[in-house]
C-alpha cells in the first residue's frame, strides 16, 4: 500500500471497505456464542502490554499488531505468542485494520498527534476505540473525537486506568459521600528524572520505520535521531510535555473528586531549568484551575527530580473542611483519610489494576453500551483539556479565562492554539 496517501485518499478506502461489510459483521458476532472481540493494537511501546493483556482475556483475539516500526511490531507479536495459542500478524500500516471487517475495535497508543486523528478515521470504519491518554494532541481534536463517537455510535474509552481501579472507586464514592466534609481542593502530581536529547541530528529514512506514516497528520519535519520513538513528547509540534503525558491520570481523578467538569480560569508558571537541548515543553511547571462553586485543583509536575509530594512520585490529595484523603504511588491502588491536623485515621489497601479498564471497555462493547464506560471519551476529555490549557496558559506567559465547556475567551492568542496547522489533506473531519 503506497503509505504517501493522504487521509482523504485513505477516509474513502476505509469506508468502502468498512461500511460494506459492517452490517455482515454485526450480524456474525451476534451470532457468536461466545461474543468474541477481534482487536488490533495500534503503537507498540505501552501497546505491547495492552495487547499482552488483551490476549489473555477470554473470548478476545488480537488480530494485528501494529507500529510504523517493523521490529517493534514483530516484537510484540512474539511477545503475545508466549500467551496465547494464537500469535497476531505484525504489520506497519494501521489503515489494513480498518479495512478488515472482522476486526471490531482497536487499541490506540501512538504518539499523541495521531491519537484523536487515527480514532476519528477508526469509528468511521466501524471500529469501536480505546484510546490511551491523552486522548488528542489539541482541544479542538478532542471536540471532533467526541462529535465522531455520538455520530458513529460506538464505544470509546481513554486510557486513565485509574478510573477502573476497585479501590479507587470506593474512595471516590466516599468522598461523593461526605467522609471528609466539603471538599474544596485537590493538589495532584507527576515526578521523575528524565534526562537530556541533547541537539538532534538529521537522518536520512530509515529502512525499518515507515517515518511518512509516523508523521501523518503533523507537517512534515525532517527526521532527526532524538524523536522517534519518544521524546517527541517534549517537542509542541507531536506532544503535550509532561502535563499531557502524565497529569490526565491524577488530574483526572482530581476533577472526579470534586465533582467538577469545565474550569472557569487556568493558570501555569514554570520553565525549562535543567537542560539547555531541544526540548521545548517544560521540565518545571505548576498549573492552577478554580471551578465554578468554589473549587480548586493544582497540578505540579517535575521532570527532572524524583522527589515529589508526598514522598511519591504520583498522587492526589483531597482536602475538605473536615480532613483529607490521600492517594498516591506509595499506597499502590489505595487511599488513606487524615483527619484536620493530618494524622491518619485509616487506610485501605488495594492493587493495581490496569487490566480491569480494558475489560470495562470489552464488556461496553458486549452490551452494546458504548456510553457505559468507566472513562467514557467525554469524560476522558474533561482531563485531557485541563493541562492542555494549562500548556496554553504557559505558552503564552498569561491567565486564561474560560467559558462553556472550557472555551477560552477574550484572547485571540491563547485562542488560536485550541488547534493547530495540519499536513495538507489529513486533516480531521467528522
Amino acid at each position: 500500500m503506497d503509505t504517501a496517501l493522504n487521509r482523504r485518499q485513505f477516509f474513502g478506502s476505509a469506508i468502502a471497505g468498512g461500511a460494506a461489510t459492517l452490517g455482515l459483521a454485526s450480524a456474525a458476532r451476534a451470532q457468536s456464542p461466545n461474543n468474541r472481540i477481534v482487536v488490533g493494537v495500534l503503537g507498540l511501546w505501552r501497546g505491547v502490554r495492552l495487547a499482552r493483556h488483551l490476549a489473555e482475556e477470554p473470548n478476545c483475539v488480537v488480530k494485528y499488531a501494529c507500529d510504523v516500526d517493523r521490529r517493534r511490531a514483530e516484537e510484540c507479536a512474539n511477545a503475545v505468542a508466549e500467551v496465547t495459542e494464537s500469535s497476531p500478524e505484525p504489520i506497519q500500516d494501521f489503515r489494513r485494520i480498518y479495512d478488515d471487517p472482522e476486526v471490531d475495535a482497536v487499541v490506540m497508543a501512538l504518539p499523541v498527534h495521531w491519537h484523536a486523528p487515527a480514532s476519528i478515521l477508526a469509528l468511521q470504519a466501524g471500529k469501536h476505540v480505546y484510546v490511551e491518554k491523552p486522548c488528542c494532541h489539541n482541544p479542538h481534536e478532542g471536540e471532533l473525537l467526541i462529535q465522531a463517537a455520538r455520530r458513529y455510535g460506538k464505544a470509546v474509552q481513554m486510557g486513565n486506568q485509574r478510573r477502573s481501579w476497585p479501590v479507587i472507586r470506593e474512595a471516590m464514592q466516599r468522598l461523593h459521600e461526605g467522609e471528609i466534609g466539603n471538599v474544596y481542593y485537590s493538589r495532584s502530581w507527576y515526578a521523575d528524572t528524565r534526562g537530556s536529547i541533547g541537539r538532534g541530528q538529521e537522518l536520512e529514512p530509515l529502512e525499518h520505520i515507515d517515518y511518512e506514516l509516523w508523521q501523518g497528520p503533523a507537517p512534515r519535519r525532517q527526521l532527526k535521531d532524538n524523536i522517534v520513538h519518544y521524546n517527541w513528547h517534549w517537542l509542541w509540534h507531536w506532544g503535550t510535555g509532561e502535563s499531557g503525558n502524565s497529569a490526565p491520570h491524577t488530574i483526572d481523578l482530581c476533577r472526579w473528586g470534586l465533582d467538577v467538569d469545565y474550569p472557569i480560569r487556568a493558570t501555569s508558571v514554570g520553565g525549562r531549568y535543567v537542560f539547555d537541548d531541544d526540548q521545548e515543553t517544560p521540565d518545571t511547571q505548576v498549573i492552577s484551575f478554580d471551578f465554578p462553586g468554589g473549587k480548586t485543583i493544582t497540578w505540579e509536575g517535575v521532570s527532572c527530580n524524583r522527589l515529589g509530594i508526598e514522598g511519591a512520585r504520583l498522587g492526589a490529595v483531597f482536602m475538605g473542611d473536615e480532613g483529607s484523603l490521600v492517594i498516591d504511588d506509595n499506597r499502590g491502588g489505595g487511599y488513606a483519610i487524615c483527619d484536620l491536623e493530618g494524622r491518619e485515621v485509616e487506610a485501605v489497601d488495594g492493587p493495581k489494576d490496569d487490566r480491569q479498564h480494558l475489560i470495562d471497555f470489552l464488556e461496553g462493547i458486549r452490551n452494546d453500551a458504548p456510553l457505559d464506560l468507566n472513562s467514557e471519551i467525554e469524560e476522558g476529555y474533561k482531563s485531557t483539556l485541563l493541562p492542555l490549557l494549562g500548556n496554553i496558559a504557559h505558552r503564552t506567559g498569561r491567565s486564561l479565562t474560560c467559558g462553556e465547556k472550557g472555551r477560552i475567551e477574550g484572547d485571540a492568542d491563547a485562542e488560536a492554539l485550541w488547534s493547530r496547522e495540519y499536513e495538507p489533506g489529513w486533516e480531521p473531519e467528522v
